[in-house]
């Protein structure tokens, strides 16, 4: 944990250096630089690179260089997520012991053929909010000595959650948490119902960690209070809240930003090949015109009164 004075806002940025970073990501650190500049607080850099294939220094580099450009005015000292496997492996077992977690062994390629054989036949197939189907039920019903076996001749599988026993582990029905409308505003509570997502990844058997269990550990062993990212999380803070309560993790605030689009209406991505910063920073432009065009007006951060509690 860090040692942060009592009450600092902490904040943090955290790309992937799987890609170049593009507008939508430029205003998430602007936003967040924006609000530890007017809370008095401290802005983490974190490199979320769990995905060891993608992932490179030089891709680090080049979104380094563009937050340089941009003026973020981050900590000395990033946190590389591959560095922590180990204690991310150790909070699985711990939700392992709990029996909270199961393997899952249906394969992508074996899932898209089940769905589509499915809603062939005119049947629905369940699918959570980011459009991802749920694993089939089959996956809970095997037995102990059939999972065993299918490790045992190195069958792949990925660790879920089971989230309707979490749920009832928690006494929770509804899954809460506190969001501010504007980066510093005093929070309001916010739900979601965590049943939508179904048993959610948290582990593959290469990789002891997922996006979802990896940042709430990232984010409890940071300190990290308030949380400044892109809307298109809003329904995944569900899960975070989750494996927080489990996990007995602190809560964050947490403020999702509009996004940022393309001409076509769709949110800004590397696997569609937004324009990427580093077109923008090399072909031209003035910081201060990236950061206009990435911002707009009325997503600038206003000196406000911090809430009394935070974190």
């Amino acid at each position: 944990m860090t040692n942060a004075p009592a009450n600092q806002p902490i904040f943090r940025f955290a790309p992937s250096p799987n890609g170049a970073l593009h507008l939508g990501h430029a205003r998430s650190a602007i936003l967040n630089n924006q609000a530890a500049r007017v809370a008095g607080g401290r802005l983490l850099l974190r490199m979320e690179d769990i995905d060891r294939t993608r992932c490179s220094p030089e891709l680090e580099q080049a979104i380094l260089d563009d937050l340089v450009w941009l003026g973020i005015d981050f900590e000395e000292g990033i946190r590389r997520q591959s560095d922590h496997f180990a204690s991310y492996k150790e909070r699985l077992e711990q939700l392992s012991n709990l029996g909270l977690v199961y393997p899952s062994f249906t394969t992508r390629g074996e899932l898209r053929r089940l769905v589509a054989d499915v809603e062939a036949a005119g049947g629905d197939w369940p699918r959570d909010p980011d459009g991802t189907p749920h694993p089939p039920l089959s996956e809970k019903t095997r037995t102990t000595a059939e999972r065993h076996k299918l490790i045992e001749t190195g069958h792949p599988y990925a660790w879920r959650l089971d989230m309707k026993a979490a749920l009832q582990r928690l006494g929770w029905k509804e899954v809460s948490w506190r969001e501010s409308a504007t980066p510093l505003e005093k929070p309001q509570t916010a739900r979601f119902d965590a049943r939508l997502w179904g048993d959610v990844v948290l582990a593959r058997k290469d990789i002891p960690t997922s996006y979802h269990l990896a940042v709430v550990l990232d984010d409890a062993q940071q300190g990290v209070s308030h949380i400044i990212r892109g809307r298109d999380l809003y329904p995944a803070t569900a899960i975070h809240r989750v494996l927080q309560a489990l996990l007995a993790l602190p809560e964050p605030i947490y403020h999702h930003h509009a996004l940022v689009l393309d001409e076509d209406g769709r949110k800004l991505s590397k696997s569609i090949g937004s324009a990427a910063l580093s077109a923008q920073r090399l072909g031209g432009y003035e910081p201060q015109e990236t950061i206009a065009l990435a911002l707009g007006a009325k997503e600038a951060v206003k000196p406000v009164t911090l809430p009394k509690t935070y974190g």
